[in-house]
């Protein structure tokens, strides 16, 4: 979550005032994250959250996104859900951005990881992808392995004032997963940014997931391998395996894996160290002036790739 797009008081009035949820009491902006413009949103009736949507997500794409939410709620799964005004609908425009109302989520987000989350988040994601095996809607994934060439391009040539050699690095890195990822693993809708910053917990319990604006259709054991690399290193790059562990098992106990999904995982968690390491190389090199949020540090996602180089197989991440 971020903000980038200012709204005034007055226009948070009016835009209250095609909804049914009570009068305005306070609203805040919310700095973390990359994406779109967030507002902790308080009414007389309890809190909310106001989304601007940025220019990097397509309108299109909306439906999908607050489609899924909706489903998954209904399946059971605890997340937000689009809030309809008074003409059903949750998907309207505000300060020339499409924008929505979201109920709040209550629960933090974890500063530092613990096993038992681990394991938590592995049973949600489990669930997750079940639930949304029936979901109608379909959305690609725009930031899989065919994208990841031309999100680099715009880099080339300034990659290596980022952090010296990483330009030849990704470039070996791409001529490898191009050549080797898979075609033919078991799909379905992934979150695809399951970091720990879109988890709530309540001590040790997960309370719900949120931010699906980046949810599409692709391998279910990439968004595994998403997971690893958000919530299995320790801050000093290393890879805990007892997370993995974790996270690894209480997924399988809810959706079993099968043995293709075991054998691509080391490739797989390149592939979205990769990603991340590209999007975040991006976006350290363009930089929006004004805005309410610190772009993320792509060398850390670097650390990441190097380690799954060197994994020769997925027992090294917990695997029996």
């Amino acid at each position: 979550m971020a903000v980038y797009t200012e709204v005034s008081d007055e226009d948070i009035i009016a835009f209250l005032g095609q909804y049914d949820i009570g009068a305005l009491a306070s609203f805040k902006g919310i700095a973390e994250g990359v994406e779109n413009s967030n507002y902790l949103l308080l009414t007389d009736r309890g809190p909310y959250i106001l989304t601007l949507y940025e220019k990097r997500v397509d309108p299109a794409d909306l439906p999908f996104f607050l489609g899924l939410m909706d489903h998954l709620a209904s399946a059971g799964v605890s997340c937000p859900t689009p809030i309809k005004g008074r003409d059903g609908k949750a998907l309207r425009h505000l300060c020339g951005r499409p924008a929505a109302i979201i109920s709040f989520l209550n629960g933090v987000w974890p500063r530092r990881i613990w096993p038992a989350q681990c394991a938590a988040l592995g049973s949600a994601l489990a669930a997750f992808h079940l639930a949304g095996a029936d979901f109608e809607l379909t959305r690609p994934n725009a930031l899989s392995v065919e994208n990841w060439r031309p999100l680099f391009e715009p880099c080339r040539g300034r990659a290596d004032a980022v952090f010296s050699g990483i330009e030849a690095t990704i470039d070996a890195e791409l001529d490898y997963l191009e050549e080797n990822w898979p075609t033919d693993l078991p799909a379905g809708v992934i979150h695809a940014d399951l970091f720990p910053d879109n988890v709530f917990f309540d001590g040790d319990r997960l309370s719900g997931v949120i931010d699906f604006y980046f949810a599409c259709d692709d391998f279910m054991a990439y968004d595994i391998a998403t997971c690893l690399n958000a919530w299995c290193f320790e801050r000093n790059a290393e890879f805990n395996v007892t997370k993995a562990r974790n996270l690894l098992s209480s997924y399988g106990q809810v959706r079993s894996f099968s043995h293709a999904e075991m054998a691509a995982l080391p490739l797989l968690a390149r592939g979205s160290a990769l990603r991340f390491l590209l999007t975040r190389l991006y976006d350290w090199l363009n930089q929006i002036e004004g805005a309410m949020v610190k772009p993320k540090d792509p060398v850390e996602y670097l650390q990441k790739l190097r380690f799954h180089q060197g994994v020769a197989g997925p027992g090294e991440y917990g695997l029996i």
